[in-house]
Order: C-alpha cells, then sequence, then structure tokens
C-alpha cells in the first residue's frame, strides 16, 4: 500500500527522528569503548571540541554575529550546561548501563514540562517518573547501581533541564548558531578537564578518527535530522518520539556492548518512557515545535 502525500510528509520528519535517537545511542556506545583508554573525561574533551569544530564549520555563525552583552550570560549558560551534561551523562555512562542513565536522564526535560504545568493530570505522568526511580534504587534488587552513577545521571538531568531554559532565551537571538556557540563553550570548559585527566594521548591519530565518528554520530548527524523533525512535527509527537530515548539507549548499548536489564530495571524504564509519552501526548497545542 502506498503513502499519500500526508502520510509522506509526516513519515520522512518521524523517521529523521527515530534515526536521530539511532545515531546518537549509538555514539554514546561507541564512545563508552574509549573510557578504559582516555576515561570519559577525555572521551567528553573530545566529542565536543571535535563536535564544536564540525558545528561550525557548518553554520558559520560568526557571519550574523551582531548580539550585546545582555545576551552573553544566556549563552554562557547555555553552553556551560551542555558542556556538563556532556561530562555528567558519561561518567554515569562509565558507572551504570547506558540505557539507565539515559532513563534518569530524560527526567530534566520532563520537570520542565512538569513543573510548567497545572493540569491535574500531569500529576500521573509525574507519579510514574516517581515509581520509576523509586525501582531503580538499590532496595529491590541484589544487582545495585553505582550510587555515583546515578548521581551522575541525576546530574545531567538537571543540566537538560538548565540546558532547554537556556536555550529559549538564546535561539530567538542566535538562531541555528546557538548550537555552534554552545558546543564552542561547552568544549572550552571540557577540554581541560580531558587534558588533565587523558593528557595528550587523547589526540592520538587513531583516537581521533574515533572520536571524530563519536562526534558526527552524537552531535552532527542527530542534530542535523532533529532539525528536519522539529520544523515539521508537533510538539506533542515529538515530545513522544524523544521519551522512547532510554529504550533505543539500552538496545544500542545490548548491541554494541552485551549490556544486559534486568526485568525490574526494564520496567522501571517502562515506567519513565510512559510518562515521558503521556506528558507528551496530553500536552496542549498542536503546533509544530520550535
Amino acid at each position: 500500500m502506498s503513502l499519500n502525500a500526508t502520510d509522506q510528509r509526516i513519515a520522512w520528519p518521524v523517521g529523521a527522528l527515530l534515526m536521530s535517537q539511532v545515531s546518537v545511542n549509538l555514539g554514546a556506545a561507541f564512545a563508552k569503548h574509549l573510557f578504559p583508554v582516555i576515561g570519559p573525561e577525555g572521551m567528553t574533551a573530545l566529542r565536543t571540541s571535535l563536535a564544536a569544530c564540525l558545528l561550525l564549520a557548518s553554520w558559520r555563525p560568526w557571519r550574523h554575529f551582531k548580539v550585546g552583552r545582555a545576551h552573553a550570560l544566556p549563552m554562557l549558560a547555555y553552553g556551560a550546561a551542555l558542556g556538563l551534561m556532556n561530562l555528567l551523562i558519561y561518567q554515569a555512562f562509565a558507572r551504570i548501563p547506558i540505557g539507565i542513565a539515559v532513563a534518569i536522564e530524560v527526567t530534566g526535560p520532563l520537570a520542565v514540562v512538569l513543573f510548567n504545568s497545572r493540569r491535574l493530570q500531569d500529576l500521573l505522568w509525574l507519579g510514574l517518573t516517581c515509581v520509576g526511580l523509586w525501582m531503580l534504587l538499590p532496595l529491590h534488587t541484589s544487582s545495585s547501581l553505582d550510587p555515583i552513577g546515578v548521581a551522575c545521571a541525576a546530574g545531567a538531568a538537571a543540566c537538560w533541564a538548565l540546558y532547554i531554559m537556556a536555550g529559549q532565551h538564546v535561539a530567538g537571538t542566535f538562531g541555528g548558531g546557538a548550537v555552534a556557540w554552545g558546543m564552542a563553550i561547552a568544549a572550552l570548559l571540557t577540554l581541560p578537564v580531558g587534558l588533565a585527566h587523558a593528557g595528550s594521548v587523547q589526540w592520538s591519530p587513531t583516537l581521533l578518527v574515533t572520536g571524530l565518528a563519536v562526534a558526527v554520530l552524537s552531535s552532527a548527524v542527530p542534530y542535523s535530522l532533529e532539525m528536519v523533525a522539529l520544523r515539521r512535527l508537533p510538539a506533542r509527537v515529538v515530545g513522544m518520539l524523544f521519551s522512547a530515548a532510554p529504550a533505543m539507549a539500552a538496545l544500542m548499548a545490548a548491541l554494541v556492548l552485551g549490556e544486559a536489564l534486568t526485568a525490574l530495571q526494564w520496567a522501571a524504564m517502562g515506567c519513565i518512557i510512559a510518562a515521558s509519552a503521556g506528558s507528551a501526548l496530553s500536552a496542549r497545542g498542536a503546533a509544530p515545535a520550535a
């Protein structure tokens, strides 16, 4: 059965958004392979530095750089949140399964939605999130999670929330170049940390090639695909598709790294995914996401 014109217009951005999820989580799984060599700090510095170069070369934001001092602080907050989010989530990946780390991390944008809502039904999504997080606590199984890894994932969630709020301030001023400038600031913040832990070994030719692949998979490709989707899909549909991130992360980690989750951990992730999807579907309005 062939798709009609309307179905085709929807199918392409939905497919682009799903492919962006595959790409970013595949990049995370490959990045974890380098942790024994340069550590999560070195991998963060390598990824943000190469991604900044790719995004700056792609967007060339300096061509339209007419910004006053009043916009400097929001952009610094945006870039700092992006850099710290990358650093913390890689620290979490090093200690706990990637799927669980992402499940905890997505509570950041979910919290932004819930805290700005005044509807009683959103209490259901908040309750589901709390149940999912409670199920991940080391009270119900002998295979407990590393508490530092959980704390790092929670910190990444907070940074993601800040990234969203700061991004709302800079998007109108900087446009698409906001991502490029933000990643450049993130690279400047994470590079000294990476050099302190990994030294110059992270700039070896082999690691540079692998790091470039991670930067493309985790930043350049998904950001480009998301641009296609965000301009053509309602915000609630985008939120629903993003809610599948923990399951996609767990799948990529299982295929690349052989990471396995317990039935209880899958159930916990299911609660968080359901809360994210429910919050997105029940959101008011059907205007395309900005």
